[in-house]
Formats: structure tokens, sequence, C-alpha cells
């Protein structure tokens, strides 16, 4: 109820506030490509949503796309926090974790691009994306798959990479934070001429972590080059080298001594460390390249190429106590403090390579219907190659003896899985009277496996918007999605790809080029969700029925105020499905800036915001209730203050600024883990 009372005061605000227009509406309604950070929230022009520059009030389907300076400016520190205040996502589902970003977009998890082309494979064969890598965030809501072929059907987020403009600038910065967090990073693009461009983007970071023995070091360097030989021609070419020396921040703490007690002794440090220090880590680096072109036949036609190819390699030991056994009494003595606890080792690479190659066609059938066809071809192959190994140990969980814990040796004998994906797509744009959008698309994909196992499927999309007057434009989209999943059971049988339809309906309001408000509801059918039982077994699901409702209301009020509000409820029908988690039924965010100052002088802006996540119900055994785990609902507080003045920049950042202490999740197969605490930065930046 907090939520929805939240989400009702706030929307009242934003309609309440008065309008005042820019003039980035006028390039905004030609469709350009949006370089500009207003430009792309406010009027929304994008790709990930049609794979064209096609505004949002004219997309059938809710696209939220975040610049780098909003999500810098509200604290995120990984990709995972660049889209917390997003309606229907919710991030660090388990905390924070320093292995992997995951986001869960509708109740299902989330795949995440980059540039269009997906980035992550395999859980724990790769390293986490620096958010500072970016100029902004996509997160498409619903099923995606006639454009980028494998997708869940909750949705997707697209990473959309800093490339070189014609205009020579950049920015440098330093930070301290918490957990002794300094580092340096650096974006610098310089116009070699008017068609040559490059740019570097960088960051070096030396910092510890609210988990003890885990370091939170990285550095990497980004550099890019544009061409544009002739005015209908873009080459872009981007690289990205980037290591890691981290470890885990997910402890998986068994229940019994955290969320619930433990007989007479005390509830577990929530942040306890079992990593051996100097063994325990998750080490990585990543090499990356890509190139695109584009080019233009006049007015008509437009070809775009693009191809990456991606090489991780990551080095992860770690160990968690083995709450799965037993998850009523996972300790082993009558005075419940020795317990088991699991080792493992993994020594891990992975090769990605992506393309994506389209031909648009825009032409009229009638003096009043214009048509954007799409048509594409895409292709991927990657391979994951692990050595893997496990051990095993038994503590005082109340005093660990470090120098005691065993390692674990990796086998020498790897393990590969690898996958190839052909798609074609076909995709058409239709414009009545340049007021109704209709959106049809279809998909054929074949996906093989080094098992032998090929996989089939058409998939397909229809929508419609329209407006209807005063902004306000009703939408209708029917979505397919199809997804390969690679790997198989304890029993040696191979998982079958899940696939998933969702009908949705709902409204997007602009009354003026400063406020943009979309509700939607949606009605989601999925079928062979991986599901995670206890013992490290795993299932896949029947079919799954989501239904629920967003809304996402952004308004920049007078006076330089700017409020951003979302809201999200799902209800998610469980059928006979043990050992699920289901997402909160409820979601909701508020993010407000004012600023104080005039333009071009000495500025001040404070910020606050705040996250609200409902309970979060794991189901056990679904004829046992008491099999069941609820984590409580928490409420986390956002904030910022920052002074500028010439070309100077101080900022102090905040998360969870009054230090609540909660549990992000805890699950009915034994474990919890614990949200993040308190983290200020400070930052001095200077732009030139």
């Amino acid at each position: 109820m907090r939520s929805i009372f939240l989400c009702g005061v706030a929307v009242a605000m934003i309609q309440s506030g008065s309008a005042h227009a820019e003039a980035l509406s006028d390039t905004a309604k030609k469709g350009e490509a949006a370089g500009d950070a207003q430009e792309i929230i406010v009027t929304g022009n994008q790709y990930s949503g049609t794979k064209t520059e096609t505004p949002l009030i004219e997309t059938p389907q809710p696209i939220t796309v975040v610049p780098a300076e909003q999500y810098l400016e509200q604290g995120a520190i990984s990709v995972s926090d660049t889209v917390k205040y997003t309606a229907g996502v919710l991030t660090n589902a388990y905390g924070r974790d320093t292995r992997v970003d995951s986001f869960t977009v509708r109740g299902i998890n989330a795949l995440q691009f980059r540039d269009g082309m997906r980035d992550i494979f395999s859980s724990y064969a790769s390293i986490t994306a620096d958010p500072y890598n970016f100029e902004r965030v996509e997160v498409v809501r619903g099923p995606a798959s006639v454009l980028f072929g494998q997708g869940s059907i909750g949705g997707l987020v697209n990473l959309v990479s800093k490339t070189p403009t014609f205009t020579t600038g950049g920015e440098m910065r330093a930070v301290y934070g918490s957990y002794d967090r300094k580092e340096v990073m650096g974006d610098v693009n310089v116009a070699l001429s008017n068609s040559l461009a490059v740019r570097l983007v960088g960051r070096a970071r030396n910092a510890d972590t609210y988990i003890a023995h885990v370091p939170d070091d990285r550095y990497f360097i980004a550099p890019s080059l544009r061409w544009q030989p002739t005015p209908d021609t873009d080459l872009v070419l981007t690289g990205l080298y980037q290591d890691d020396k981290t470890g885990s921040t997910s402890q998986f703490l068994p229940i019994v001594g955290t969320l619930r007690p433990n007989g007479d002794n005390p509830r577990l440090d929530p942040f306890l460390s079992l990593a051996k220090p100097g063994f325990d880590r998750y080490d990585g680096t990543s090499k990356q390249g890509m190139g695109s072109v584009t080019h233009r036949f006049g007015d008509l036609v437009k070809l775009s190429l693009k191809a990456r190819y991606i090489r991780a390699d990551v080095d992860y030991f770690s160990r968690y106590p083995n709450s799965y056994s037993n998850p009523a009494n996972p300790y082993l003595d009558p005075a419940r403090r020795r317990i088991g606890v699991i080792s493992s080792g993994s020594i891990a690479s992975t090769d990605v390579f992506s393309t994506d190659n389209n031909l648009l066609f825009s032409f009229n059938t009638g003096g009043a219907i214009e048509h954007r066809l799409l048509v594409g071809l895409d292709y991927s192959w990657n391979k994951v190659t692990k050595r893997q190994g496990r051990g095993s140990d038994i503590v005082d969980i109340y005093d660990i003896d470090y120098d005691s814990l065993s390692e674990p040796v990796v086998s020498a004998t790897p393990t590969v899985d690898s996958q190839k994906q052909l798609g074609i797509y076909v995709q058409d744009q239709i414009r009545f009277f340049d007021r109704i959008s209709v959106v049809l698309g279809g998909r054929r994909d074949r996906v093989t496996s080094n098992t032998g196992r090929v996989d089939k499927a058409t998939t397909f999309r229809a929508g419609i918007i329209g407006e209807i007057g005063a902004g306000i434009s009703p939408f209708f989209s029917y979505t397919e999605s199809f997804l390969p999943v690679a790997g198989s059971d304890q029993n040696g049988r191979a998982y079958i790809p899940q696939t998933g339809r969702q009908f949705e309906a709902g409204v997007k309001w602009q009354a003026d080029p400063d406020t943009l408000v979309t509700v939607t509801a949606f009605h989601i059918k999925e079928r062979n969700r991986l599901i995670y039982g206890p013992g490290g077994t795993t299932f896949q699901s029947g079919e799954l029925t989501t239904k629920g409702v967003e809304l996402e209301a952004r308004r920049i009020l007078p006076e330089n105020f700017e409020l951003l509000v979302n809201y999200g409820y799902n209800d998610l029908s469980l059928g006979d499905t043990p050992n699920l988690t289901v997402l909160p039924r409820h979601v909701a965010s508020v993010w407000a800036t004012k600023t104080f100052g005039a333009p071009n002088e000495q500025q001040l802006k404070l910020g606050v915001g705040g996250v609200y996540t409902g309970k979060r119900l794991s189901i056990g055994n679904i004829d046992d209730p008491a099999t069941n785990i609820t984590t409580p609902d928490y409420f986390t507080v956002d904030a910022l203050a920052e002074v500028t003045w010439n070309q100077w920049r101080l900022a102090v950042n905040a998360t969870n600024l009054l230090d609540h202490r909660y549990f992000a999740s805890c699950l009915a197969r034994g474990d919890c883990f614990v949200g993040a605490p308190r983290n200020v930065m400070a930052t001095l930046g200077y732009r030139f």
C-alpha cells in the first residue's frame, strides 16, 4: 500500500505541473538520432524497440532510455544499478553481486545486450560491464525475439557504448568513497577533422567492499574511431580491454541464523565472509572488438552492418555454507554452530562472435501511408570452456578458522558448450496519416549446439499505437519469445528452449516535450523456465502465467525541478512448480532533482530518491506451505548533492543513505542474501 500511495502522490504532482516547451522537440519529430541526453529521455529517439529511429510515442511497447548522466547522478556503481529506477524492473535481487549483473523484468530474468547484440552467454564465465563506458542504457519490456533472436519474454537490457562525435572535449574524474574506494576515470573525444574522430574512455579503481577479503579492483580502456568519408557513410570501430580483480559479495548465508533464529546462538553477521584470503577470488579479463558500417542510398534505403568478437577469461574460486541438505537445520552439532562448507573452483573462457545486418526501405503506399520495412539477418556463435573442481569442509561458522579451509583441485579436463544461431527477420512499420503506427514483424531462427541438438522457431510481433488528441496515444501489442537454453540437467537431459507469448495494452501521454507517462497492463504465458532446486538440481517449469500493471512517468517542472516515478505490479500463477522464487508483487520508485542557479553560472543540484521492494515469496514444496520462505519488504533511499562552477563539478552520492539493513532475497532452498549497506562517494570532475 505504501508504494501505491507514493505513486499516487507523485502522479498528482506530475499532472499539476505547468508545461514549458523546448526547441529539442522539433528535431525529435523528424526522427533524428539522439545524441543529447535530454532528447533521449523526453522525446525517446532510440533503437532497441524497433532497430529504427522511432520516437517512443510512436512505439507500441514500453521502452525506457536511461542516459548516463541520470544513472551516475543516482550513484550507480554497476550496470545493475543503472536501471533500478525503471518500472517493472528488479535489480540486485540477490544483493550487490561483484561477479555478475542481473535484471528481472516482469518477473523473468532479462538478457543483457551491448549495442544491439547479446553480451552474456554463460554465468561466471565473463566479467561485469562498466557503466562509465556507456552513453545510455535501454530497457525493452516484453519480448523482443523478432528483432534480437534469443530473448527473454520479460524483456532485455541494451547497453549503448560511447562512440566518437565531431566535437572535441572530454572530462576527468577522481572519486573517493566508502570501503576505501579510490578511482580515476576519463572520457576524451577528439575531432581530427570534419570526417574523422577518436574517443578514449577509461577507469582505474582500487577498492574494498563491505565483505572482508573481497576487493573491487578494475581498470579498463575503451578506444573508438569514427570515420564519415561521405555524408551518407558512417564507419565506427570500438575496442575494449578490461581487467577485474574481485570476489563474491554473495555469501549464501543460511536462513537459520540470519532471517530465522538459531537456538540460543546470536544472529550471524549478515556481512560475514567465508572467503579464504589469498585464494577465493573472481578475477577476469575481457577483450572486445566491434565494427559497424551504415550507408544511406539516398532517402529510401539504409544499409547497416555490424559485428563483434568477445574473449573473456575468468578464474572463480569461492565457498558457501551447505544450507541445502537440510534447510530447516543445516547445523551438524547439538550446539548448532558447525556447518558444512562447499568450496568450488572454475577456470573458464568464453568466445563470442556476433553479427547483425539489415536493410531499411522507406517508401509510401498512397499519400498518407508511410512504410519503414526492415529486413535483416543475424548470426552468433559462442563457446564456453570450463575446468572445475569442488571440495568441502566443516567449520564453526561463529568462529571460522580460515587457515584450515581446504582448496578445491580444478580438473585438468575441460567441459565445452557451444552454440550457433542464425536468424532472418522482417519488420514493417506503417504510419497512417502521421497519427497511427502499426508494427508487424516475423522471424525464423535455427540454433545448433555442440551436443548435436537443433532447435528451430518462428516468432511474431504485432502492435498498434495512435494519437487520439491531447498527446494521448493508446497502444496494443502481441509479442513472442524464443530462448535456447544451453546445457542439461542432472540426468543428462538437454534443456529445451524457453518460449513465451504476451498480450499488452496501455496508453502513452506526452502533453509536451517535457512529459512522458506510460501506463500498461500485460499478460504473459511462458514455458520451460529453468528452475534451480536443492542440492544443485535443475529442471524446467511447465506453463507459468504472469499478469501485471506498470506506470512510468517523467516530468520536467518549472524552476529546474525534475521528477521520475515508477511502479510495477506483478502476479505470477505458480501452477505446480516447486522451488520457484517470485518477483515482489509491488516495486515502486521515485527520483527527484532540483537545480538552483542559472545556466553557465555556479549551480547547486540536490537529488533524492527511494525504491520500495515488496515482500518476496520463495516456494519450497507446493504441497507443504511450511517450506515456503518470505523475504520481508524493504525501502532504501538515495541522495545527491552537486555543485558545478565553470568547468568544475563536485558531487557527493549516497546509496542506501539511511543504512537500512535488509535481506534482498531468502530462498526456500536454505540461503539468504544481504542487501548492500550505505555507500557514499565524493567525485571531483573537470570538463574541457
